[in-house]
């Protein structure tokens, strides 16, 4: 689950992380009240208005409406008004939103860390996530750190560095000064670092997060070690056990399909395909989308409807999968292990008969307990649904349906 830079930042300081300092704001006049409030607490002079969706390079990204930056300065509280209208409410394009972009609800009002007349201050990049090669936590880093990480990673790998922790050991002291000494401090610096390295991991182990991204990580002309940006990722899977974190979701960000699918336990992804897939289990979900491809087709989405395929949910599944406009078929593909496949079968005639004519030809294979009589069932039904038992029968029956 991603979260936005504000709530990030607000975890890593709960964990002793040097953060730059900010006010979130929801309209222009809530923007230039939380620079007030941020002057008085931090004493800055200059604000950065940041734009708060889930994606990076906002600071390169453009607004369609106003063609403004996602990552402004204002160097007063006219120009935090000005600058925070030309934000909320367009549509930031960003290289990793794709050309559609994202709506910008909500902007960061930041203290200036960049000192005005001081150049002394050093960019870093900093990362921590799981190598799941090795089964072990890694922390990524680079002397250069900034807007251009992506050109550094493919033009200079070299400079990429790399620090493994084994989860059951914990990160030590002399990992800490290693990665300081890598990144080429000394003095001040180099404690503040080891301290900040130290920290981050903690708030990353401690919040069974998939990510912590920190680019840039500041090193200020006073020797101060800053987070000035925070992109996280939590493991949904852990969620059960923080409910806080649970509670900043964010479902304006997400798909919105997705989103309505996970009320009703769906695992869902959306794709770019043309044929359905309703699957229960994800190994058994990758093979049907392999099936797809072989017949000449491709998976228009993942939807995974777990062990309980019931009427109920097999209608909603239909129901999320035909939003898709480009779905031309739909391949049901469900394992009776423990559900039987004969009510799996009556699930779905029910199913098409609550939601009326289905424009699109559907394909079952059940296959498990009660296949045989499933088959019937589906055959008996008069509905335009075409059976099948085998992966192969399967997969010719998508192919005959796309011809």
């Amino acid at each position: 689950m991603n979260i936005h830079e504000y709530q990030g930042k607000a975890i890593l300081k709960s964990f002793g992380v040097a953060i730059q300092e900010g006010i979130v704001a929801d309209t222009p006049e809530q923007a230039v009240e939380a620079a007030k409030e941020l002057q008085k607490q931090t004493g800055t002079g200059w604000w950065v208005v940041k734009a708060q969706i889930h994606a990076g390079g906002r600071g390169k990204g453009r607004v369609k409406e106003t063609d403004s930056s996602g990552v402004v300065l204002a160097k007063n509280l006219d120009e935090v008004k000005e600058k925070s209208k030309n934000i909320l409410g367009g549509t930031l394009v960003t290289i990793q939103t794709g050309a559609a972009g994202k709506k910008v609800s909500k902007v960061l009002i930041a203290q200036d860390v960049y000192y005005p007349g001081e150049s002394k201050t050093s960019e870093f990049y900093m990362s921590v996530l799981l190598n799941r090669q090795t089964g072990k936590n890694i922390i990524m880093y680079s002397t250069e750190g900034g807007m251009n990480i992506e050109d550094v990673a493919h033009n200079t790998p070299h400079l990429i560095f790399k620090e493994e922790i084994d989860p059951k050991v914990g990160l030590q002291g002399f990992q800490t000064r290693k990665i300081a000494f890598n990144l080429g401090l000394d003095g001040e610096a180099f404690k503040q670092m080891t301290k900040f390295v130290a920290s981050l991991y903690k708030a990353y182990d401690s919040t069974d997060s998939a990510m912590f991204e920190i680019n840039p990580v500041l090193k200020t002309s006073d020797n101060k070690i800053i987070a000035v940006d925070a992109k996280v990722s939590l493991d949904e899977n852990a969620l059960f056990r923080h409910a806080d974190y649970a509670a900043l979701r964010d479902v304006t960000e997400e798909d919105p399909t997705e989103v309505e699918a996970g009320e009703y336990s769906l695992n869902y992804v959306k794709l770019d395909g043309n044929v359905g897939c309703m699957v229960n289990g994800a190994g058994l979900a990758m093979a049907t989308m392999d099936i797809i491809k072989l017949a000449g087709g491709d998976p228009a989405n993942f939807l995974d409807v777990g062990g309980t395929a019931n009427a109920e949910r097999v209608e909603q599944a239909f129901r999320i999968i035909l939003k898709d406009p480009n779905v031309k078929a739909i391949l049901v593909n469900i394992f009776g292990g423990i559900v039987r496949c004969d009510r799996v079968a009556q699930g779905i005639v029910d199913a098409y008969k609550n939601m009326g004519s289905i424009n699109v030809p559907i394909i079952v294979r059940l296959q498990g307990t009660n296949a045989v009589e499933a088959k019937k069932i589906i055959d008996e039904s008069g509905l335009k649904v075409f059976s099948a038992i085998q992966l192969q029968e399967a997969a010719d029956l998508v192919q005959k349906v796309l011809a």
